[in-house]
């Protein structure tokens, strides 16, 4: 059993900065790979960024690729989302996931097995 709870949410004005954080409880931390995900007002939630166990290996959505980082402190049981030049459109509520099946960051939401309750993160223009 992992739980998440993340953190760091807030407004903040266009083109300004955010980081998201994630902890998680359990020692097996490092032997999940780490997602970040958003719902945005009237959407469905997507897929933002994902980290292997590692970190070593991270990708991206490509509306916020070159803009947001993702990267994991496995001593520490948390994974981030350093995210810079934010725009409006990054309004949503936060969330983390853990994936147990595999070491390689996936995208898809269905193979996630943990989330957090997340965080609300707004933009204004």
């Amino acid at each position: 059993q992992v739980q998440l709870v993340e953190s760091g949410g807030g407004l903040v004005q266009a083109g300004g900065s955010l980081r998201l954080s994630c902890a998680a409880s359990g020692r097996t931390f490092s032997r999940h790979t780490m997602g970040w995900f958003r719902r945005a007002p009237g959407k469905e939630r997507e897929f933002v960024a994902a980290v292997s166990t590692t970190g070593v290996s991270t990708v991206y959505a490509d509306s916020v690729k070159g803009r947001f980082t993702i990267s994991r402190n496995n001593a520490k049981n948390t994974v981030y989302l350093q995210m810079n030049s934010l725009k409006p459109e990054d309004t949503a509520v936060y969330y983390c996931a853990a994936d147990s099946s595999g070491s390689i960051p996936r995208t898809q939401q269905f193979v996630y097995d943990y989330w957090g309750q997340g965080t609300q993160v707004t933009v204004s223009s």
